[in-house]
């Protein structure tokens, strides 16, 4: 099913709203709305509506896959009514699951677009380094059990910042309509048992962060050297990079916009994870 389109000139009578929505991905089968109903999207939509007690179609800032995260995933929708910002927060909140909740709201001009406005969005992968597999943490963050080298993973990353082709790293089933994305940073952080891996990019190819992070670990792992990376890139083919990493661990940070939207980049969760 195509993603529900709020866009348009015309917004009445209750204006332009933006949400920010966190969720923990596990149960769901992504993002988009799909005919069995079990996607974020459908579950926001449904008590969007019941709060609203009429339709309410919204427009996400970056679909997710099953199994992924977000701290601060931006929707937009035109409001069929008119309620203030704290109502659409609680009263959206009283009909939704326990694992998605909103997190803000705020009235928006009509110019503004989760998806379009976005002048880039950022992703963090956390994975547990340890010889037994997460327990608590399990489905919240990735698994290794062989040591890794920061060192070399931050010099592996180093050959992706920049303007490049990203189709070694994009998935078959893809839909953008062009590979070609600037990478603005990426940092690899070591916090106790815990590896911190946070991207920042214009916007990204489906499955692109869970294949580098793949890479990362070959490398990191000494089954690589750092130099491959760029090999990788450069071959254009995605039989050439590392197997897709499991969705465990992968957070959608959020997107962020021109100051002027106003539109909030933090939200607690943040802090809460390694």
């Amino acid at each position: 099913m195509a993603e529900h389109d709020a866009g348009g000139p015309a917004v009445a009578p209750g204006g332009r709203i933006a949400l920010g929505i966190a969720y923990r991905g596990a149960r769901y089968h992504g993002w988009q709305s799909q005919p069995d109903g079990r996607t974020v999207q459908d579950v926001l939509e449904r008590a969007l509506g019941q709060f609203a007690a009429t339709p309410v179609s919204t427009l996400c800032a970056g679909r997710t896959d099953a199994g992924v995260h977000a701290f601060n995933q931006v929707v937009h929708f035109d409001a069929p009514v008119e309620r203030d910002e704290f109502s659409w927060v609680r009263g959206t909140n009283r009909y939704l699951p326990d694992d998605v909740a909103v997190q803000w709201c705020r009235r928006v001009d009509a110019r503004f677009h989760a998806r379009n406005s976005a002048h880039g969005r950022r992703y963090r992968f956390v994975i547990l380094e340890a010889p037994v597999r997460p327990a608590i943490e399990a489905g919240a963050c990735g698994w290794v059990f062989r040591p890794l080298d920061g060192d070399a993973m931050r010099a592996a990353a180093a050959h992706l910042i920049g303007e490049h082709d990203f189709s070694s790293f994009r998935a078959a089933g893809c839909q953008a309509l062009t590979p070609v994305k600037t990478m603005r940073s990426i940092g690899v952080e070591r916090r106790g048992a815990y590896w911190r891996i946070e991207f920042d990019a214009s916007a990204f190819l489906h499955h692109m962060v869970r294949n580098i992070v793949g890479c990362l670990v070959a490398v990191g792992s000494g089954r690589q050297r750092p130099e491959w990376m760029a090999e990788v890139l450069a071959a254009r083919r995605r039989d050439a990079a590392a197997p897709t990493f499991p969705p465990d661990g992968l957070y959608f940070v959020g997107p962020y916009y021109d100051p002027a939207f106003a539109i909030p980049e933090h939200t607690p969760a943040m802090q809460w994870s390694p």
